[in-house]
């Protein structure tokens, strides 16, 4: 999985969401004409010619007066071209080149990172006609699209993943578990760093981070070795305040590719946010292991029950996969936080996981035998043998006579199947089905 990251800029109203929307086959972003839609950042994972990279929207802003409102969205843009790899640059052929464009522009122009300018809503031999006025701008990259019909988009995505080498995702010390430590702003991430690190300064050798400022620790004491990728160390800026938000997201995002295994912290008296949920489902996406830690569970008030209904009510939110340790802990009393390592370390083991075919045969053509999958077009389907592949992420073949025919409920009863027999708890599974 490569760390690639590309940001989407430009001022409001181009499209970003829309072609965020677009590169992600999904409506994630809310699209509205309105400026300032995007409040939440919006982030996910494409793949494209067999590369995958992450696609960051950084949103437009409401203006409070036109100045502060340029300064918003250059502050975004700044810290775009510093975090990201590759930048998408958006404007829009039915306005023109705009004063905002242009001071973009200068922003962008004198940075040594990758520019694709992409004009937008260019629909018709017309548009295409007034879009050549913005080859002034002096860019080497330019693409006309349709972000709303997706015209032109194939050819960006081709320029992007060119631009991608396959060394992209080169490990820190590949023999070492990586934890990273991810979650909104204020959970407690740093606390829990220096929970477990501790004073005891001899643990620790700081091994220099191949991502600005996310903090890779080599941990090393009561027989366990791991790094931790720290992704709270974010230096305040003068120019970060109301964007950390938006320098955590692009940190986590990168931590998230480096990692083995994520800690994901919430706080336990707000919960879990929209956020949260986005950067879960991103790790899942990207196969990675997963454990949840509940933090300042002291500030909690008890009644009996409380974290079982609380672990319920996460389980309910992270559903369809649930299979998930969830930890509640307190990083500012140290307490359980060792056993959030422990618990690490054993997704981490879940995940290099290898089942003996003979045993996966045995459990699985038994499961299939209990419950068989459903008839196609008077057909039964059978599945005749099943293997896993040989890579990082767990993941099965099914061989069976109509591969294509299956449907998600057979596939969920599947991998409930696997998990109920062979330990893959924090751990997502591929399935998949082959021609016999």
């Amino acid at each position: 999985m490569s760390g690639f990251t590309v940001a989407i800029v430009g001022r409001p109203n181009v499209g970003k969401s829309t072609l965020f929307n677009r590169l992600l086959e999904e409506r994630k972003a809310i699209v509205d004409d309105m400026s300032g839609v995007t409040r939440d950042r919006q982030y996910g994972v494409t793949d494209w010619n067999g590369k995958s990279f992450n696609v960051v929207d950084t949103g437009g802003f409401v203006p409070e007066s036109e100045d502060v409102f340029e300064r918003e969205i250059k502050k975004q843009v700044l810290i775009a071209v510093e975090e990201a790899s590759a930048i998408i640059f958006m404007t829009d052929t039915a306005t023109g080149i705009t004063n905002l464009d242009q001071s973009m522009a200068d922003v962008l122009r004198r940075s040594t990172k990758p520019v694709f300018l992409v004009v937008n809503k260019v629909d018709n031999s017309d548009r295409l006609l007034e879009a050549t006025e913005f080859y002034s701008m002096g860019f080497e990259h330019i693409f006309f699209i349709s972000a709303m019909t997706g015209s032109g988009t194939g050819e960006l995505l081709d320029a992007i993943a060119a631009l991608i080498k396959d060394d992209d995702a080169t490990p820190v010390d590949s023999t070492l578990p990586k934890f990273a430590i991810i979650g909104q702003p204020n959970v407690g991430k740093s606390s829990l760093l220096n929970a477990l690190v501790g004073k005891e300064r001899t643990i620790v050798s700081d091994i220099a981070g191949t991502t600005r400022d996310t903090i890779h620790t080599h941990y090393k004491l009561f027989k366990k070795e791991f790094v931790l990728i720290d992704t709270a160390g974010i230096r305040r800026k003068a120019k970060v305040h109301e964007d950390l938000e938006f320098y955590s997201v692009i940190r986590a995002v990168k931590a998230l590719d480096e990692a083995d295994v994520c800690l994901l912290m919430l706080d336990a008296g707000k919960g879990i946010a929209a956020q949260d949920l986005n950067i879960f489902s991103m790790a899942v996406k990207k196969g990675k292991g997963i454990v949840v830690l509940v933090n300042k569970w002291d500030l909690v008030d008890k009644e009996t029950n409380t974290a079982i209904a609380y672990e319920r009510e996460l389980k309910k939110r992270f559903a369809p996969f649930s299979d998930l340790p969830i930890l509640f802990i307190s990083a500012k009393d140290k307490t359980r936080i060792f056993k959030s390592i422990e618990t690490a370390l054993e997704v981490y083991e879940n995940r290099q996981r290898k089942i003996q075919t003979s045993a996966l045969n045995d459990v699985m053509l038994k499961a299939v035998e209990a419950y068989h999958a459903p008839v196609v077009r008077g057909n039964s389907v059978k599945i005749k043998y099943v293997a896993q592949l040989p890579t990082q992420v767990p993941s099965f073949a099914f061989f069976t006579n109509y591969p294509d025919d299956i449907k998600q409920p057979y596939r969920n009863y599947l991998e409930n199947q696997l998990r109920q027999h062979f330990n893959f708890k924090g751990v997502p599974l591929r399935i998949y089905f082959r021609k016999k």
